[in-house]
């Protein structure tokens, strides 16, 4: 049972849309993402996802509409639902999602992430 200072593990995370856990809530991971630019489309099949903005202002698309998301703004996309986010400048977001969860989710690219890496 340890605090966790956000402003201090940000400080630890030098890539973009590389997802890192920063604790564990029974099934659940909560991890800490640095964005800029552009991401995939893409959809989780098996669960909602949910952004937390810290700092920044993270912009979710999807096929008819965008959601704009600023500091202490938070959000859950529903399962199934295809969405792209993006950020013109860096924001720094929290995600609440399973354990395993696959950042892009149905997708393969460039940019999925492994999994269960600790900062």
């Amino acid at each position: 049972m340890e605090k966790i200072n956000l402003k201090q593990k940000f400080s630890n995370l030098f890539e973009y849309w590389s997802p890192r856990v920063i604790s564990e809530m029974n099934d659940y991971q909560i991890k800490i993402v640095k964005i800029k630019g552009d991401f995939i489309w893409h959809h989780h099949e098996k669960t909602d996802e949910l952004f937390y903005v810290i700092e920044g202002r993270l912009c979710i698309h999807f096929s008819d509409s965008t959601v704009v998301l600023d500091k202490g703004d938070l959000f859950v996309v529903p399962k199934g639902v295809d969405h792209m986010p993006s950020a013109e400048s860096e924001c720094l977001v929290m995600l609440i999602e399973p354990k395993g969860t696959k950042n892009t989710g149905n997708r393969d690219s460039d940019l999925s992430s492994d999994n269960d890496i600790w900062i």
